[in-house]
């Protein structure tokens, strides 16, 4: 869809600023289009909080005190855009979840409750070591920990199977590569929650 022109000065532009009478413009509900950069998967995360830093200056709601109240509304929404775009983009599975959502994927928690099948045995035997230790048996603790250090590693395994599949999305953007992605984060989200849920436990048996 073509972007409307400016609404001060009605000539075409691009960006958050009119190039020609430099009033600020309605931001677009999209955090890659408030920061100005393409939709990636892969990015550089010291650049993106030098930009934002850069762009938190511009858009504060007191360089417009003296501006029309649109520019002072815009500003107010810019930054507010601003800000949640930046808790989500330097995080790479927020990222990477936000991305699916904006290619019309739904990510839900669908499926994330239930086991995955290679896994079955695994979780059998951790949730078996983690009801003994909450009884108080501490020698379940060696085995949960050893649970724990498993779990963390396929995370960390996954982590580095998104980093390749996030540089495939870039390069040539196929539907196909972004199914892998939210297959893959499903199953990171279980393994996480799975993680979690033993450091807490861990921890109040201490």
């Amino acid at each position: 869809m073509e972007q409307p022109p400016c609404w001060q000065c009605n000539k075409k532009y691009t960006g958050l600023f009119c190039a020609h009478c430099n009033a600020l413009q309605c931001p677009v509900d999209d955090y890659y289009s408030v920061f100005g950069m393409e939709r990636k998967l892969s990015l550089d995360v010291q650049a993106l909080q030098a930009k934002f830093y850069e762009l938190s200056r511009l858009l504060h709601p007191d360089r417009f005190t003296r501006r029309s109240p649109l520019e002072r509304q815009y500003s107010l929404e810019a930054s507010s855009l601003l800000n949640k775009g930046y808790r989500v983009l330097r995080n790479p599975v927020q990222r990477a979840e936000y991305v699916l959502k904006k290619e019309g994927f739904d990510i839900g928690e669908q499926g994330t409750k239930d086991v995955p099948p290679e896994l079955l045995e695994e979780v059998f035997e951790l949730n078996m070591a983690l009801e003994e230790l909450k009884m108080g048996d501490q020698q379940a603790r060696g085995a949960v920990e050893e649970a724990r250090q498993r779990f963390a590693a396929m995370r960390d395994e996954i982590d580095r199977e998104l980093e390749q599949l996030f540089q495939q999305w870039d390069e040539k953007h196929e539907r196909a590569t972004l199914q892998q992605i939210r297959g893959l984060l499903n199953r990171r989200r279980y393994i996480h929650n799975l993680v979690t849920e033993v450091e807490n436990v861990a921890t109040l048996s201490n």
